[in-house]
């Protein structure tokens, strides 16, 4: 047989239109509405189609673009440099700096790029160790440095020529910027040539802590000053960042978060022109933070349309085509991850990162799975990171230029969820501004509203959370924790400051810019404390509600743990019994549903293989020791099962009858014979298992 030289696949079937399709799709449907059937509507508002064609595709140059020019939706960079792959960029907040320092020599060794400091929340407020009033904020949530030597021992062996270096020190951006600048300079380095990004963010600190220790207009002018201290002597550095994992963590959804993140950018754009800086100037010192979540088209999109709209933006305000190239730094986002089954949060990063890179990220960020647990260990951070050099060095998708180029689906999502995050952008314009929006509380009604759906989702689980609200592992054991001695490194810090450098303020206060005033007295070793009360620390305060962030299992993770108390005083868990009535085949269905059920509430299920008759049933309850027990069998035998087994288990002394199924027309006669509440597929799952807990007296009512 000769194979033909040329496939005709194509030419073997007949052409067919979209109406074509939908027709035989809606005759397939039998009467059901194609768009409750078919089509997925997002918390965002964008309706995702079944099928997209060519017309649903931005394929003309004006509206798409090339990867490396305007409108940058299908990247930042031009193909030679983003063929490089992504900046692997590691958090780093243990408070020990010494411990820190090890941290970070094995994870460059171990791949990664570039590193980002934490500041703990003494210094953030711009405070040294010895100043506090409250002691728990040294140590927390971040490293105890407060001086250009402790930066020196955090950095120790660190090749900073190579290894970019950026901050995340709250409001004591600049104080800190200044510590780290001194290093530089004290090493020898070319300035004109270190990397790394400030990250001077005042209104995610305010929207995050509720407080700053400054005024914000002080604050925006030191951002402002920093950005051009920045940008004539460090040109390889961002000073400013865009954050919106305050907003995002609370429940923002991705047109919300782009919204936010351009009202924020906006801000800091004027501050910075106000104090003399031109738009191309000003716009490239900013590096945008983006939080991305398990939804992997969703996140893709969400990175292509921030893109986009930061071109807008930059267009708008009289920027050149290229000063729009957005500078993208995208990280896994803590709302997705969880306490309970952390091991899982391992496949929710790895979603994450490989969203980060089809989508073109310049800087990412591979969360460890025990983040929200512990200071994340070796393993974990070893795990992380080896997560995107798979994705980089062995999936090779760094050698694709915009792998997601010419999906139409990404396309028209990308576009939707541009126009969505452009109109909520324009009305935050029309209310005078995000400063305004944070301090009215607008911005945290418009989450609140937003996340409601969502919650509602979760709570019925049509938003399932492996290994908490679906499939949870009743019988996990807790990560083990090694908490550092933080008392001992408290006194350490303190100790730490009676070699305070001896410097003048005055004299270091002469310069023209408070930048460069900060960098001197830094030199002649002030502190982040002495550095924040140059700056104006502590004169006056800026307060407003803060964004409360929710995780998306927090709340059948509360449950848990109000079962775990309640055991460690027990000694048991409270136990649900399952009531399996008639052969295998008819209960194993809803037996498993309600284990599943009841085991995301942290109970501890008794079954069994099925009982014949009532009285069986309710013998084997009374042993169980249980006070709840869930009926499950089919709907065929539950009209002759129910009102007799009901009646035996209440009997028998059962606090709570749970029936597995909707009940239909028979719900008062089954609540007569005395089934308490219905389970089934749809029903708010949470609630039910507050309610059970409460019956049983595990939670408060």
């Amino acid at each position: 047989m000769t194979l033909p030289l040329e496939f005709t696949v194509a030419e073997d079937f007949p052409s067919v239109t979209y109406q074509q399709w939908r027709s035989v799709v809606e005759d397939d449907l039998k009467g059901a509405p194609f768009e409750k059937k078919l089509v997925t509507h997002t918390y965002e508002g964008i309706d995702i189609q079944p099928v997209y064609t060519q017309e649903d595709a931005l394929n003309h140059p004006e509206a798409i673009g090339f990867p490396g020019s305007p409108p940058f939706i299908r990247g930042s960079l031009p193909p030679r440099l983003a063929l490089q792959g992504a900046d692997l960029r590691q958090e780093y907040y243990h408070p020990d700096v010494n411990v820190t320092n090890k941290q970070i020599l094995a994870d460059l060794a171990g791949g990664v790029t570039s590193v980002q400091l934490q500041f703990d929340q003494a210094a953030s407020n711009g405070f040294d160790p010895d100043e506090v009033t409250l002691s728990d904020t040294l140590g927390d949530e971040g490293l105890m440095a407060y001086s250009q030597q402790d930066l020196n021992t955090t950095l120790e062996k660190v090749q900073l020529e190579s290894v970019g270096i950026a901050l995340d020190a709250g409001a004591a951006f600049l104080p800190a910027a200044a510590l780290l600048v001194s290093l530089w300079q004290k090493q020898g380095l070319d300035l004109a040539q270190v990397q790394g990004a400030f990250n001077s963010d005042p209104l995610a600190t305010l929207a995050r802590n509720g407080y700053l220790p400054l005024s914000l207009n002080s604050s925006l002018a030191l951002l402002a000053d920093l950005a051009q201290w920045t940008a004539h002597n460090c040109p390889q550095l961002t000073a400013v960042g865009v954050n919106t994992a305050p907003y995002h963590c609370a429940g923002a959804t991705a047109a919300q978060d782009l919204a936010f993140q351009m009202a924020t950018a906006v801000t800091y754009l004027r501050a910075m022109i106000a104090a003399g800086m031109n738009i191309d100037e000003a716009a490239k010192q900013i590096l945008f933070r983006v939080e991305l979540g398990t939804h992997h088209f969703l996140a893709i999109a969400k990175l292509r349309a921030a893109r986009r709209l930061w071109s807008r933006v930059v267009e708008a305000s009289g920027g050149s085509p290229g000063a729009g190239a957005m500078k993208l730094h995208a990280r896994t986002s803590d709302r997705v991850l969880t306490h309970r089954d952390p091991y899982v949060n391992i496949l929710r990063n790895t979603v994450a990162m490989f969203a980060g890179s089809i989508g073109g990220a310049n800087i990412v960020t591979s969360v460890p799975f025990d983040s929200l647990l512990r200071l994340p260990d070796e393993f974990s951070r070893r795990v992380a990171r080896n997560t995107l050099l798979v994705i980089q060095e062995e999936a090779h998708l760094q050698r694709v230029i915009d792998p997601g180029g010419g999906s139409w689906f990404l396309d028209s999502i990308t576009d939707q969820l541009a126009k969505e995050a452009w109109d909520t952008f324009q009305e935050i314009e029309r209310l005078e501004g995000m400063v305004a929006v944070l301090h009215s509380g607008w911005v945290a009604d418009q989450i609140a509203a937003a996340h409601a759906p969502r919650a509602t989702d979760i709570a019925r689980r049509k938003e399932g959370i492996t290994g908490v609200s679906e499939f949870p592992d009743i019988a996990e054991a807790p990560l083990e924790t090694v908490a550092p001695d933080v008392s001992a490194l408290r006194r350490a810090a303190c100790e730490r400051m009676t070699t305070r450098g001896d410097f003048d303020p005055a004299e270091a206060s002469s310069e023209r810019s408070k930048t460069a005033a900060a960098v001197k007295a830094a030199a002649e070793g002030a502190t982040i404390g002495q550095l924040a009360r140059m700056a104006g620390f502590h004169d006056s305060i800026t307060t407003t509600k803060a964004i409360k962030s929710r995780s998306f299992a927090q709340p059948f993770e509360e449950l848990r743990d109000a079962v775990d108390a309640w055991e460690k005083l027990h000694g048991r868990r409270p136990i649900v019994f399952l009531a399996n009535m008639g052969p295998v085949a008819h209960h194993t269905a809803r037996a498993s549903y309600a284990k599943n059920f009841f085991e995301a509430g942290g109970f501890r299920i008794v079954s069994n293989d099925g009982f014949k008759d009532a009285d069986a049933v309710a013998k084997a309850f009374c042993d169980s020791g249980a006070l709840t027990a869930v009926i499950c069998s089919s709907d065929k035998l539950y009209q002759d099962f129910v009102p007799d087994v009901a009646a035996s288990l209440k009997r028998s002394g059962a606090k709570t009858v749970v029936l597995a199924g909707n009940p239909g027309a028979n719900e008062t006669e089954w609540r007569n014979a005395g089934v308490d509440r219905f389970i089934f597929i749809k029903c708010n799952v949470l609630e039910t298992l507050r309610d059970v807990l409460r019956e049983e007296g595990v939670i408060e009512s």
